[in-house]
């Protein structure tokens, strides 16, 4: 076993875990969909609830992946460590956020007695996107990712910005970029 695989070894799971997070965002921008073929959300329908499960379900996967993508760097390039341990904590605020905002959609009664902050309802969401886009660039430096990678998962987010009803094309693109992940180096050419 070389010296690149008993670094590595630990971290098989990242690519699979970032790949199924993107296929459950996916997933509960489809059911979103569904859900609104008739003009309005029904809450707490099995499609609403089904779709906010994906979603959480994504979101822990995702926040998952930051804490891998975050271990992964620090074997290749412990330069940047700074910058990495700024943006892992950053990605992982903003996922605690969407937990709490996901867990106030499936259960009003949590919502009503943890009322959700305009702070977590909307830097939220910007501090998860941030702080894993730096750590999908950073892992496209380290060759982990083809250098479009991260712009499709930024394509992806700002598509989700532009309006939820463009969650299955911002998933997909967020899934096309995260694809490719790699935890060994691309051979430079």
């Amino acid at each position: 076993m070389s010296f690149i695989d008993s670094r590595t070894r630990p971290y098989q799971w990242v690519r699979p875990v970032a790949v199924a997070s993107a296929a459950l965002l996916l997933g509960y921008g489809l059911l979103r969909l569904l859900d609104r073929l008739d003009g309005h959300s029904d809450k707490g329908a099995w499609a609403w609830n089904t779709g906010h499960t994906l979603f959480l379900l994504g979101v822990l996967g995702f926040a998952a992946l930051i804490v891998g993508l975050h271990g992964l760097l620090r074997t290749w390039s412990p330069r940047l460590r700074t910058l990495d341990d700024v943006a892992a904590p950053a990605g992982l605020v903003g996922a605690a956020a969407f937990v709490w905002v996901i867990l106030g959609d499936l259960f009003p009664r949590f919502a009503d007695a943890v009322p959700t902050p305009g702070l977590v309802l909307y830097g939220g969401p910007l501090l998860f996107e941030v702080g894993l886009l730096v750590l999908l660039y950073r892992a496209a430096a380290a060759r982990l990712l083809p250098v479009w990678a991260p712009v499709l998962v930024l394509a992806g987010f700002l598509a989700i910005a532009v309006h939820l009803d463009l969650l299955p094309v911002g998933a997909t693109l967020v899934l096309a970029g995260l694809l490719p992940l790699r935890v060994t180096p691309r051979p430079v050419a």
